[in-house]
């Protein structure tokens, strides 16, 4: 059985497949699953599009380690993370992170965990269409704090 699905695309998801891939187990007692969204404002500015660059074997590689890590932090059974890539809109998904675990405890820490550090780790480049102009969008102090608190 193989307990880990990390995929790079530029096609949307489904997030009840990923949920009942999560949940086949009777031994699951949790499933937790993260979607994140394009949002139509930021730094103060309208949003209408987002684009996302990386480098495959880069990005494949990083994702694959920050999962490795949760899974020996935590007693968790399965895991997914999808992260989109290309152009998106306002509304669009952009990323998913699904954990399943016997307990909600270690699905919840893990979650939280793979999606602090994709947001800190992961290489994607991203860049802002909004009112103002486009801008590449830089790495937040907040998301490099919430780091520190697995440290």
């Amino acid at each position: 059985m193989n307990n880990i699905h990390i995929s790079v695309q530029k096609e949307r998801f489904d997030q009840n497949a990923i949920y009942q891939w999560l949940s086949e187990s009777h031994s699951v007692g949790a499933s937790v699953i993260f979607v994140g969204k394009v949002r139509d404002l930021n730094l103060g500015d309208n949003v209408s599009s987002l684009y996302l660059e990386h480098y495959p074997a880069m990005t494949e590689k990083a994702l694959h380690e920050i999962v490795a890590e949760a899974m020996q932090r935590w007693e968790i059974q399965r895991v997914s993370v999808i992260h989109r890539v290309g152009l998106l809109h306002t509304g669009d998904e952009i990323v998913l992170v699904g954990v399943s675990a016997a307990h909600r405890g270690e699905a919840y820490r893990a979650n939280e965990f793979i999606m602090d550090y994709l947001k800190s780790k992961a290489p994607f480049w991203k860049k802002e269409q909004t009112n103002a102009g486009e801008r590449w969008i830089e790495a937040r102090k907040s998301d490099e704090k919430a780091l520190s608190k697995w440290t």
